[in-house]
């Protein structure tokens, strides 16, 4: 493997331990200010719930891109993006700008800030201000969904995803048109790897996006936009100076990788919700006071997963990431648990059932 492709490696494994470190630290002053977005988290179809929304938000955004209404998509995501900043803030930042509103309080401070995030991102979209907002963005969401689907739920969402990303990668294809429009984007629903200290992302021409071939996720493709699908659940493909990315020069000529934000927040899921449902005695520290042997593991496992994945793509080839990345998740976390001294029935929240 090219040395520059072992940094990107790196960094990209850091950015993930960022993502699940910032979720675990969210969990428990999410629970406290009642952010749970469901009233029964261990209740199973929350799960197919929130698939559907998956399904309805990218049916929506090949709309978009079909009929030249990608700013639509731009502008609700750099939208989340603040909200979601916005959650982390208000959970980190202490008050200081208070004021009173009609429906309640509101701090200016953390408002600032959010809208800072989705600043920076429309006006100045460096790879670095993607992957900071990404960091931000992906902490928040797999906390705030770590507190909100228990462990029953988090297993059949990241299953259920994992077998849909291998579909619409190596079966169906649909995430081509996905990664011709929103490459471009240039917004945190993916993160960036440089490989070039050299390397700009609003310099990098994802034109040639049209010109990804079959099997753009799984086999080859001619262009560094890979694939990227709304979820984030795929890892794209390299890309060189010219925005392209040659499988027979998988060594040579890279500047960069792109990995869906996804990727990171789905297995984090599993993470955030190991750390808050499971029963295995806790071994936190501040400012991580609840993480337990179960979530410990699913995060080795999300790593080991992230290595197959990047060894994978060192090879020029675009590929769905949930698969690995979930399923390292849910098998780290199953070991975990065994080793804790949880019955696998209890692991797998079963025992309402049976």
């Amino acid at each position: 493997m090219d040395p520059r492709m072992h940094r990107g490696t790196a960094l990209a494994a850091f950015i993930f331990l960022l993502v699940q470190l910032g979720a675990l630290a969210l969990v428990p002053t999410f629970d406290t200010a009642g952010y749970q977005a469901v009233e029964n988290p261990s209740d199973p179809t929350n799960s197919f719930v929130y698939i559907g929304a998956i399904l309805v938000a990218t049916a929506g955004m090949l709309l978009a891109f079909r009929y030249d209404a990608a700013w639509t998509v731009r502008a609700l995501v750099l939208l989340s993006s603040g909200m979601l900043a916005w959650y982390v803030f208000s959970a980190v930042v202490p008050p200081t700008l208070v004021v009173r509103t009609g429906a309640g309080s509101l701090d200016l401070l953390t408002l600032a800030l959010a809208a800072g995030v989705s600043l920076a991102l429309y006006v100045y979209p460096e790879w670095y201000v993607v992957d900071t907002a990404g960091v931000l963005m992906g902490a928040g969401a797999a906390g705030l969904f770590g507190i909100s689907f228990g462990v029953l739920p988090a297993i059949v969402l990241l299953a259920v995803l994992a077998v849909y990303d291998a579909i619409s990668v190596y079966g169906t294809e649909h995430m081509l048109s996905l990664a011709e429009g929103v490459m471009d984007l240039r917004v945190p629903v993916v993160l960036v790897i440089p490989l070039s200290l050299s390397y700009s992302l609003l310099e990098d021409d994802f034109s040639g996006a049209s010109d990804v071939h079959e099997d753009e996720e799984g086999t080859d493709s001619e262009n560094g936009a890979g694939g990227e699908s709304e979820n984030g659940a795929e890892t794209a493909a390299l890309a060189d100076d010219d925005g392209k990315a040659e499988a027979d020069e998988a060594d040579a000529g890279r500047d960069a990788f792109f990995i869906g934000l996804g990727d990171a927040v789905m297995p984090t899921v599993l993470v955030a919700s190991a750390a808050f449902f499971s029963p295995a005695a806790t071994f936190g520290f501040a400012p991580i006071p609840a993480l337990n042997l179960p979530a410990l593991a699913a995060m080795v496992g999300t790593f080991l997963g992230l290595g197959v994945l990047m060894w994978a793509v060192a090879k020029g080839r675009a590929h769905a990431g949930l698969p690995l990345l979930n399923g390292g998740a849910i098998g780290g976390y199953l070991v975990g648990s065994l080793l804790a001294g949880v019955s696998l029935v209890q692991a797998l929240g079963l025992a309402p059932y049976l």
